[in-house]
């Protein structure tokens, strides 16, 4: 399988197999935030000395304030890609139901695992016949979005079973009126949280699991005893507690989105849905279309499941905006 295929962010692997493609590359493969989060310095302490308590309570504070759940709910991790490759290990339910299509992983990793997998476009309509059921919501890569007392009840469902429902809202801050943060610790509920994605800073390294203590003891001790980094714990908890930013953003983000809608129905493109980080549009030969932007420095994202969609980011500028309208352009 072609690398592009596993996951977006490979811009040199595309510099390689593109190398006469326009510079600079713009990279709208990735649905991460291109203006990402004005930081302010760290201490000097966050990298020369183990990260302490203090830090993780004050990021664990800030963010639960932030997406309305209970600090005691939230176990912080390096990213919720990790949470998603443990979470068999700590659960092991023995049939799974995943939404499809979805993100590419939580197939990969309960298959690995050794779970029946049935693969849905309604998965929670089997929370009577199954373990477990993992839905992504906002779902990428089409933004789908489940009403909450269907959630509701099939997580009910599984927890009078003993089962789980996990939930990966990666892309839930630019939503948060959808997220299930604030029933974070009831039974049967499982959720994971990314940083990276809403606060354009992937490199940061920072997730959560929002979970029961049993499963946050279980997944505590795969973790290690300093999971996250000193830099990680200071700049999450300075973003978490920035509201008024996070705010605007949505709003940045959702004016850009529109922007992108515009651009790509000029361009004769129709674009199917999407979350306000990414738009999931529908094109006759969508390979084809891919390695035309790629000649062109554009870097989007293509499936191996599909031959008709593909997902594009937002340009983070407005000569990314250009290059992307003229290489759609006929």
């Amino acid at each position: 399988m072609s690398s592009d295929l596993i996951h977006g962010g490979a811009l040199d692997i595309m510099r390689a197999a593109f190398p006469d493609a326009a510079e600079p590359w713009h990279d709208l493969s990735t649905g991460i935030n291109p203006w990402p989060y004005p930081y302010s310095a760290v201490s000097d302490g966050a990298l020369a000395h183990l990260p302490t308590h203090a830090a993780a309570e004050a990021c664990s504070e800030a963010m639960a304030s932030a997406i309305g759940a209970s600090p005691q709910s939230l176990l912080l991790a390096p990213g919720s890609e990790l949470l998603i490759r443990l979470l068999p290990d700590v659960i092991r339910p023995r049939r799974v139901a995943i939404l499809s299509p979805t993100y590419g992983d939580h197939l990969a990793v309960w298959r690995r695992a050794g779970a029946e997998i049935i693969q849905t476009q309604t998965p929670l309509d089997a929370a009577s016949d199954v373990d477990a059921i993992v839905v992504t919501h906002p779902n990428n890569p089409d933004g789908r979005i489940f009403d909450d007392e269907a959630l509701e009840t099939a997580r009910q469902k599984l927890a009078a079973r003993g089962g789980w429902l996990i939930v990966d809202e990666a892309y839930a801050d630019l939503v948060p009126e959808h997220s299930l943060a604030r029933h974070g610790g009831v039974d049967g509920l499982i959720i994971l949280r990314s940083f990276g994605k809403f606060f354009g800073l992937a490199g940061v390294r920072l997730g959560t699991l929002i979970a029961p203590a049993a499963v946050r003891k279980a997944m505590a001790d795969r973790l290690g005893v300093w999971p996250v980094s000193g830099t990680a714990l200071e700049i999450g908890m300075q973003a978490y507690a920035d509201t008024a930013w996070q705010s605007h953003m949505r709003e940045t983000l959702s004016d850009a989105a529109k922007r992108l809608d515009d651009s790509l129905t000029g361009c004769g493109m129709k674009p199917v849905s999407g979350t306000s980080l990414y738009r999931f549009v529908e094109i006759a030969d969508a390979h084809a279309t891919f390695e035309r932007l790629a000649r062109s420095g554009v870097y989007v994202r293509r499936f191996d499941w599909s031959q008709t969609h593909l997902r594009i980011g937002l340009p983070a500028n407005a000569e990314g905006e250009m290059r992307l309208q003229s290489a759609l352009s006929p």
